[in-house]
């Protein structure tokens, strides 16, 4: 696997691979990779010739009093993890490569940034946006992958790459989980023991919810009230929010419908976790909930 640190080098790259008329897959990481970031490769390399990755830690998207100097950065372990997944290139820069001085140029996505995660952590998704769209630019996939872990961003990037009309796919992978259900987070590192233990209520929450919904309850305002029970059962576990949204807008929807997203965020001690679910009424007699989860194994 090469190793680039400056667009040019990435861009030399990709002209020789559109030389040969091979397609490129991308999966942009800030890095601590875990099993959730590597099926997103897998899937990339089962459908495109090559496969790049980023590890790029973006300052523009921490806010003043959030963890960007202890973000966890275990280089030499990603690289070896990116390597055994068959990568191609990663694309590795400083943040004067991504930000030249005095760059004063960003990306908006105005509606869907201001919801969720973006409610939460003003000016989190202008940075997210930014810096996405710089490495379109500079690395020019045909397909590019997210994980649906981080609902709110795959939302945001889908209406960004929409509305500048991106030449490229995306293709957004399902959670991947423990197999008690902990969500696979870069940020888990920061959890000890107990706490460990009480980041399992985020799940729990969602659990409730779906079965709530397969029982036949549709209220999200009676789901919403039931899940912050568990929620609030949990000493250890401090709430952001608790939300029934439509995926796509990210806009608050007072019965479940045909797709809805679930999303959580808590606080557990000082690490802020995410998690999610979409429930989908099937279109069967028994008018079933498909729920998309997936444990890792």
């Amino acid at each position: 696997m090469k190793i680039f640190s400056t667009a040019l080098e990435v861009s030399a790259a990709v002209r020789e691979y559109r030389r040969h008329d091979e397609t490129l897959g991308f999966v942009p990481t800030m890095g601590a990779l875990h099993a959730g970031h590597v099926s997103l490769m897998k899937q990339a390399k089962a459908e495109c010739n090559r496969v790049a990755a980023s590890i790029f830690v973006n300052p523009t998207q921490f806010g003043p009093k959030e963890d960007l100097s202890r973000y966890p950065r275990p280089f030499e372990r990603d690289v070896k993890m990116l390597e055994d997944a068959g990568v191609d290139f990663l694309f590795h820069p400083s943040v004067e490569e991504i930000y030249p001085p005095g760059a004063t140029t960003f990306v908006e996505v105005e509606g869907v940034s201001e919801r969720l995660d973006g409610k939460s952590r003003p000016g989190h998704f202008r940075g997210v946006a930014t810096v996405v769209a710089k490495l379109f630019h500079i690395v020019q996939p045909d397909i590019a992958y997210f994980g649906l872990k981080d609902a709110a961003q795959c939302a945001v990037i889908r209406r960004m790459v929409r509305d500048l009309k991106f030449d490229l796919k995306l293709a957004f992978g399902e959670t991947v989980r423990e197999a008690d259900g902990l969500a696979l987070s870069s940020r888990n590192i920061y959890l000890s023991p107990s706490e460990r233990q009480q980041s399992l209520v985020l799940y729990r929450s969602l659990q409730r919810v779906a079965e709530l919904v397969c029982s036949g309850v549709k209220d999200s305002a009676c789901l919403i009230e039931e899940a912050k029970k568990i929620l609030a059962a949990e000493a250890g576990a401090r709430l952001d929010y608790f939300e029934i949204v439509d995926p796509d807008t990210l806009e608050a929807v007072q019965t479940i419908g045909a797709r809805t997203l679930v999303a959580v965020a808590v606080y557990v001690g000082t690490t802020r976790l995410i998690d999610n679910i979409v429930l989908e009424l099937q279109s069967l007699p028994s008018n079933d909930i498909h729920l998309i989860s997936k444990k890792q194994t």
